[in-house]
């Protein structure tokens, strides 16, 4: 091989790797060598090909998409493949669930704030606040239920000393977690709801729960688009807002990885794939609640129920969450059928 064919080979290598970026690593640890190649091939054939380039770039969406149990599986596939791709779905799920809670947590947030200083005074800021409110009950009781069986299973994995892959993923969970409660407890001290004026149904939502909320959700705010204003929070807040998606973001990262790696039976992939199902319809309720709040278009006495560009944004937000729920949803319900004949 001459130092020119040679050149050109290494060059069409970079290129091959480059364009290989755009797979999952699990698919390129798999087929990563052998598509090497054919690129390799390809481009010194075709040295300039946007074709090509938009066929891998769409392949590498396809095969991201399914390694997020987001599109589907291959006809025929063993029952264990199907339950590998349930696990994906149903993490995927969680992760959709999280980004809309983080939303909606904020938007139930305000509401929660002037319930207690007032009683509305439209009848669609008060739909909206028992709507969402009894939406937030409900999400609480469907995450009680899912990670009981999962978490049972874990544990069991871990006490027979088979916990591969399943401790780092544990602790990076339960570290999120901590952080996040600890903080929301901490700041939830601060919670603007308190000292409001007495009203008939004024203890709605109880005072520790919306606080927590609140706290918890400190970061999705209009203030980081005004600099000024944000400079006058306490620097102790101000760090909050900063850490607390972070902790918020290994809590779900470690949960889905966790529900990814674990062994669950067809029983339990079942059972978690119907909680899915709920929790999708439970996100429309919600979503609802918060349409009907922003449409309302009433700021409410002293302006307390006034929803801003903000409040519009985390319902766009939200719906695209939900979208995707529903289809990982559908994927890890039709998986889980596949994998327990």
């Amino acid at each position: 091989m001459s130092g020119r064919e040679s050149g050109e080979r290494a060059n069409g290598a970079q290129r091959a790797e480059r364009l290989l970026r755009w797979y999952p690593k699990t698919w390129r640890s798999r087929y990563g060598e052998e598509f090497t190649e054919l690129l390799i091939s390809d481009i010194g054939e075709r040295p300039r090909s946007w074709w090509r380039t938009a066929d891998v770039i769409r392949g590498g969406i396809v095969a991201r998409l399914a390694d997020a149990g987001l599109c589907g599986c291959a006809p025929g596939a063993a029952p264990q493949a199907r339950a590998s791709q349930a696990r994906a779905s149903l993490a995927s799920l969680a992760c959709c669930a999280a980004v809309f809670l983080g939303f909606g947590g904020a938007m139930w947030s305000q509401l929660t704030i002037g319930w207690q200083w007032s009683e509305p005074d439209t009848a669609g800021v008060a739909v909206a606040t028992f709507v969402t409110s009894g939406a937030m009950l409900a999400f609480a009781v469907l995450a009680v239920l899912a990670a009981l069986p999962v978490t049972w299973s874990v544990a069991s994995r871990l006490a027979r000393g088979r916990p591969p892959g399943l401790l780092g993923p544990s602790v990076l969970f339960l570290a999120g977690l901590a952080i996040v409660v600890a903080g929301g407890r901490h700041f939830g001290n601060g919670w603007p709801g308190t000292g409001g004026h007495p009203w008939a149904r004024q203890g709605l939502v109880p005072g520790g729960v919306a606080a927590f909320s609140w706290a918890s959700t400190l970061s999705v705010s209009s203030f980081w688009a005004h600099p000024g204003a944000l400079a006058a929070f306490p620097a102790p807040e101000l760090a909050w807002m900063a850490v607390s998606p972070l902790a918020v973001t290994c809590a779900v990262a470690g949960a889905a990885t966790v529900v990814r790696r674990a062994e669950l039976s067809p029983r339990i992939l079942a059972f978690e794939t119907r909680l899915g199902a709920a929790a999708c319809v439970t996100m429309v309720v919600f979503l609802g609640g918060c349409c009907a709040w922003i449409a309302d278009r009433s700021p409410g006495p002293g302006n307390l129920f006034h929803a801003g560009a903000i409040d519009v944004a985390g319902a766009a937000v939200m719906t695209a969450a939900l979208a995707v729920a529903r289809q990982a949803a559908r994927q890890a319900a039709r998986h889980a059928r596949a994998a327990g004949r």
